[in-house]
């Protein structure tokens, strides 16, 4: 179906080589039939990742598999199945001690593994084709459309280069996103929002994290609940997620601190920073006495200052293409963010790589990726959101808990339901919506634009047809 040419059909260029941005350049090199010219370009001296622990879920084990990877990820994730039988829900705001709220009792088949971030990038970048060249110490200032449709890159150390296609992995910050949004057709969005859609907005919410050697929180606590479980202290305003990673040798630990009274306004200093065991302990003086134990263990706490990017009108102009936290950076209460950045990947490498895919028709590709990708992304943000809100009981005419104790009942196995909604088996993560589903969806779109477009053409023959059913 391709020409029988050495020639790549285009070149594209990815910013950032963060998990989305490897997964997919290793998805392009997977299923590409004809050479495509793939430059990647971070703004660091080595492919790094931040963060710490991150969970595969069935939707993200769907994509390793199709890439051939889920043995090697599998490997390095956690074992145990104690920890990864789905979280425990406690009411922990209480200091003579918390209850078990409920237990999220996961099916085998879609309970979630654990790992660090590291491992999984280590895994992923060991498949970067030898095609793919990688280089370090460029940060991208900005970009601007050439006459003959191609782009010219400008990075922070003066330096340029050219694409066809920009791809934009860069994180939160990204500088894709700002280019794209200052430099777009005013009739294309609304200009009031530029700012909106160019620039991160704070959650309210400082996020700490923290890992530690599970030996430490057995010393002092050898009953502890977060030792072999996935576990969600819940109190008001706050609440902690913690879970055993590395094999269980491990405890990752996120915690959340938040103050409404500060949702979209500037967040003053650094975004990250580590901070004293103290800051973190003072917060939950009224939590129950597991938490506290939990906290003690605490090793060089980092405290975010979590930012989200506001719903984005587009994910595509011209032939520049955002993707992950790029373009739909989201609060990490239901763990998605990497697991829909690498979704991301996937669909649009798989469209890129696609034999009906020429530079001449790109546009199209790139249409069916924004078409299937971002509406869904944008309902996984909002649905991450709305269960925050619930795990720190404080939803929004759903529950308030007012006491501090544990004698609404009623409100507390409603407020169950509803987390039940989001999180279980008919929620967000249904396999009805899995992302190879996604990409059929998207493929079906591809083949349909392409069709009308031949379709419209003075030349359109009966070849096209035979070429659709020759592909599918």
């Amino acid at each position: 179906m391709s020409p029988s040419s050495s020639t790549p059909k285009f070149r594209v260029a990815i910013c950032g080589t963060g998990i989305g941005g490897l997964t997919l350049a290793v998805t392009i090199a997977k299923f590409a039939e004809r050479d495509i010219q793939v430059d990647m370009y971070e703004a660091h001296d080595a492919i790094t990742t931040t963060g710490a622990g991150i969970m595969i879920s069935r939707r993200t084990a769907e994509v390793m598999e199709a890439l051939g990877l889920n043995e090697e990820i599998s490997r390095v994730s956690i074992k145990d199945p104690s920890s990864i039988s789905g979280p425990r829900f406690r009411k922990s705001d209480i200091p003579e001690g918390g209850f078990e709220w409920f237990h999220h009792i996961v099916k085998p088949n879609h309970r979630p593994s654990m790992m660090h971030r590291r491992d999984f990038v280590d895994v992923v970048k060991q498949y970067i084709p030898s095609s793919c060249t990688v280089y370090f110490n460029k940060r991208l200032a900005n970009y601007n459309r050439q006459s003959a449709g191609s782009f010219t890159l400008h990075f922070t150390d003066g330096s340029t280069a050219t694409t066809d296609v920009l791809i934009g992995a860069d994180g939160i910050r990204s500088s894709v996103r700002k280019t794209l949004f200052e430099t777009i057709d005013r009739d294309l969005v609304d200009p009031s929002k530029i700012r909106q859609y160019t620039d991160a907005s704070w959650t309210g919410t400082l996020h700490y994290r923290s890992v530690f050697p599970v030996e430490k929180l057995s010393e002092i606590d050898p009953n502890n609940v977060a030792l072999k479980n996935f576990v969600i202290f819940c109190g008001k305003g706050k609440h902690i997620a913690s879970y055993p990673i590395l094999g269980g040798t491990m405890i990752n630990v996120a915690i959340y601190v938040v103050d409404k009274q500060k949702i979209a306004t500037p967040f003053d200093g650094r975004w990250i920073s580590e901070v004293p065991r103290e800051e973190v302990e003072k917060a939950f003086e009224e939590f129950e006495p597991a938490l506290k134990n939990l906290l003690k263990c605490l090793e060089k706490p980092l405290r975010w200052a979590l930012h989200v990017v506001n719903e984005l009108p587009l994910s595509v102009c011209d032939k520049v293409v955002l993707i992950g936290d790029a373009c739909h950076a989201m609060t990490p209460y239901l763990g998605a963010g990497a697991g829909q950045a690498i979704e991301d990947a996937f669909v649009l490498g798989r469209l890129l790589a696609h034999p009906l895919t020429t530079l001449d028709n790109v546009h199209t590709a790139l249409k069916a990726y924004q078409d299937v990708r971002l509406p869904f992304a944008q309902f996984a943000a909002r649905e991450s959101e709305r269960s925050g809100y619930m795990y720190q009981l404080d939803a929004p005419r759903q529950y308030d808990d007012t006491d501090g104790g544990n004698e609404q009942e009623e409100p507390l196995h409603i407020l169950k339901e509803k987390i039940l909604g989001i999180v279980g088996e008919e929620g967000w993560e249904s396999e009805d919506n899995g992302p190879i589903a996604g990409w059929l969806q998207a493929e079906k779109k591809l083949e349909e634009m392409y069709v009308c477009a031949v379709g419209a053409s003075e030349n359109h023959d009966d070849s096209v047809a035979a070429t659709i059913v020759t592909i599918t």
